[in-house]
Order: structure tokens, then sequence, then C-alpha cells
């Protein structure tokens, strides 16, 4: 049997065409194939191209093109050619139109798009992890923001919320014992966030992590005068800093992360 190449056509990647055509072609015993993808058709001159190397050989085509002008266009081009062709998406779209009531986008590569997103989000996600609480403070120069703040104030449940806004958070616990990283000087304090909470609300999250690490919550840590000076340490820092501060006191976590998310779309209008 004469060798079959397979063109599979996308106005993307081209890798659905790609598997669906491996998928059915493997259906068939002793068929000698060739898959040929060709990626990013977007407009008429590269359909011509591809159909006048597929008139040469033993071929059949399978693509996923979303606009429709393109999509019949290929269609006839291969008819006139006497060379078989599926769509694939179509059969998929029109009944999904008809129940929905929708018209689709039809703009190429979307799902590419959402992989990106997606890439960036587990991308960021790893990045708060590693340049939580301060661990390594090298992060304060890649971030998009760096939070700053004593312990229990929300850094890191806010570090991972906005990152899953794609966005890249370090955040830095502010200790009297210890100085602040020089790197927060070297970058905007648009970029730093300052996180404060009363001090009674503050001594009873503290009390109550104490506790649930089977500790008393006499310690030191939960101490309000050990507090005071924490707190008032803080706001020294971040008035040096000139950052903007936010009291999460009473505020969710989400709450917050939207005055945060607000503050960043303002400094880059």
């Amino acid at each position: 049997m004469e060798k079959i190449n397979i063109y599979a056509v996308s106005d993307s990647l081209g890798e659905t065409a790609e598997q669906v055509a491996k998928a059915v072609i493997r259906q068939f015993d002793m068929v000698d194939f060739d898959i040929k993808r060709v990626s990013y058709v977007n407009d008429k001159e590269a359909i011509d191209g591809m159909i006048d190397k597929a008139s040469k050989e033993n071929s059949f085509i399978v693509f996923t093109l979303v606009v429709e002008e393109l999509r019949d266009y290929l269609t006839k081009k291969a008819a006139e050619n006497n060379i078989g062709a599926v769509d694939i998406m179509t059969p998929v779209l029109l009944p999904l139109v008809k129940q929905l009531g929708l018209s689709p986008k039809q703009e190429p590569g979307l799902l590419r798009k959402l992989d990106e997103r997606y890439f960036k989000k587990v991308e960021a996600v790893e990045f708060a992890v590693k340049y939580d609480d301060g661990k390594d403070t090298r992060g304060i120069l890649l971030a998009d923001i760096v939070l700053v703040g004593v312990s229990r104030t929300s850094k890191t449940p806010l570090s991972m919320y906005l990152a899953h806004k794609n966005l890249k958070v370090a955040n830095i616990p502010l200790v009297p014992e210890v100085s602040p990283p020089d790197e927060l000087k070297l970058i905007s304090s648009k970029k730093i966030v300052g996180l404060t909470l009363n001090v009674e609300n503050l001594n009873k999250i503290r009390r109550e992590r104490l506790k649930s690490m089977g500790l008393k919550d006499t310690a030191n840590y939960a101490n309000m005068e050990r507090i005071f000076a924490e707190t008032k340490y803080a706001e020294n820092i971040m008035k040096e800093l000139n950052c903007k501060v936010i009291d999460t006191t009473d505020k969710a976590v989400e709450e917050t992360a939207s005055i945060i998310l607000d503050y960043i779309s303002e400094n880059n209008k």
C-alpha cells in the first residue's frame, strides 16, 4: 500500500489535529503513514502552499481552523484537488452554538493562551513558596510585589492568594532583632506593601497559634509588651520604606488582596 501523508493543519500549534490523526490511523494495520504538522495557518496563502504539496502526494488533511472563512477555503481547495479533508472542530462547534445561543470568538490559539496562563500561575506559586517568610531575600529583586509585616499578619496566605492571580510575591517578616534586608532599599517603594494588625487581634491569633503547636500561650511570642515592641518597630520600618500600609484587622485575605490588586493596577496606569 502506498504511503499516506496526513497533514495536521491548525491556526495554532496543531497538537489536537495531530493527536486525532494518530488515534485514527492506528485503527488500521499495515499502513505506512507520516503525519506532517502544519501550524499557525492564518491566511489563504498558507493553505495554498500546503495544498500544493499535498496534491503531489497520497495525502489526507485533518484540520482545526476556528476562522470560518479559512475553514471553507481549505475545504474548497482540498475538494478541487481531490484531497480528503476532515474538519475536526465544526461538528462540535455548531451544535454548541445552537444550544448556547452564542457566537464563537473565532480567535486562534485560545487553548495555548490558557495553557500559558496556567504555567504562569504555577510559576508564581512556586515563587511564593521559595521566597516565603524571608527564606531567600534575593526574591525581593525578582518579585512583582513584596509584603512586609510582623508575624501573623497574613503575609503567607496573601502571597499564595496573589500567586493564583499570577503575581510573583515575596514576603519578609519584620523582627526587631533582625535588620530588614538591604534588597528592600533597592526596589521601588510602590512594589512594597506593609501589613499591620491591631495588637489585641495579634495577641489572640498568636496565643491560638501557640496552643495549636502544643505550647503555652504565655510565651514571649504572645506577650503584649513584645507585640507592642514589634508593631512599633514595623511601623518605623514601613515609614522608612515609604510603602503602602494596609491594616488587615477584620479583613479577609480576599479583601486585602483586592486592595493590593487595585493598588498595583493604579500604579501601572
